[in-house]
């Protein structure tokens, strides 16, 4: 805040929404487009490969990252990129392949841990490598160490869960 002649503090004003018009949006609409297609394409090289979807891979590697290879619903949920609804689902249909399994947290009657299993560590293992040569031929092999330094350095700034973008 910053103080007028008379000592008063002036009130703090929001910056006004961006209009339609604003160039900034371009970056945004791009941001959104290119994520939208590298989903697309790492999901279709690993259903053309025979291996797990996108969002099983998401859940599986967030397990995997997580001490003890577990994290609660909850925690699953903000680390994902699923809905919570979507999530449950995927959660029970990994659950029932085998791949994750549910356990009591033993100091909350309530909460449930959800746990990576061998077999769910043995699939995510299998895709990584689709899935690691798919990043790297869409985004890695296409940039350079500085540009990817600079992208990583701008994820990291908007990046909601920083602890986990690995700086």
């Amino acid at each position: 805040m910053s103080a007028s002649d008379d000592g008063a503090e002036a009130p703090v004003t929001a910056p006004a929404p961006p209009r339609a018009d604003d160039w900034r949006l371009a970056a945004w609409r791009s941001l959104l487009r290119t994520h939208n297609h590298l989903w697309r394409e790492l999901e279709h090289q690993l259903h053309v490969h025979g291996k797990i979807a996108m969002g099983s891979y998401d859940v599986l590697l967030q397990l995997a990252e997580a001490p003890g290879n577990r994290l609660r619903m909850s925690e699953l949920a903000e680390a994902v990129l699923l809905s919570r609804s979507g999530l449950t689902r995927l959660v029970d249909r990994l659950q029932k392949e085998g791949l994750v399994q549910r356990q009591p947290d033993p100091e909350d009657a309530r909460g449930m841990y959800t746990v990576l299993t061998g077999k769910g560590r043995d699939a995510l293992r299998d895709a990584s490598k689709v899935h690691l040569a798919g990043v790297a031929e869409l985004v890695l092999d296409r940039l350079s160490d500085l540009e990817l330094r600079q992208l990583h350095a701008l994820m990291v700034k908007l990046d909601p869960m920083p602890s986990r973008s690995g700086r």
